[in-house]
């Protein structure tokens, strides 16, 4: 089992920038995927970023040049930090891993962007 624990939504101006965090914790052994997926209401959940072990990264094309996905593989942390947000950012974004072939997600972190 792994749990995977978010933090640092919030409320923020368009153009404002936030970092979300999360930490995995339980049987975490060799995780390689961790990364961030988000649902707007009414909408799919989608994916915003993916890193990988050796630091390979991967962004939706609406993220791109704003948003930087990292990770701490000694605090088994993967962080997002968010800029130049705008109102569609707006959505629960949920911390994700793959471990022993399962998906794992996070409870989900609220971010709010307004005009």
């Amino acid at each position: 089992q792994v749990q995977l624990e978010e933090s640092g939504g919030g409320l923020v101006q368009a153009g404002g920038s936030l970092r979300l965090s999360c930490a995995a914790s339980g049987s975490i052994f060799d995780i390689n995927v961790m990364g961030w997926y988000r649902q707007a209401p009414g909408k799919q959940r989608e994916l915003v970023a993916l890193i990988i072990s050796l630091g390979d990264t991967n962004y939706a094309d609406s993220v791109k040049g704003r948003f930087t996905i990292s990770r701490d593989n000694a605090k088994n942390t993967v962080y997002l930090q968010m800029n130049s947000l705008k109102p569609e950012d707006t959505a629960v974004y949920y911390c994700y891993t793959v471990h022993t072939g399962r998906a794992y997600w996070g409870q989900g972190t609220e971010v709010v962007v307004s005009s």
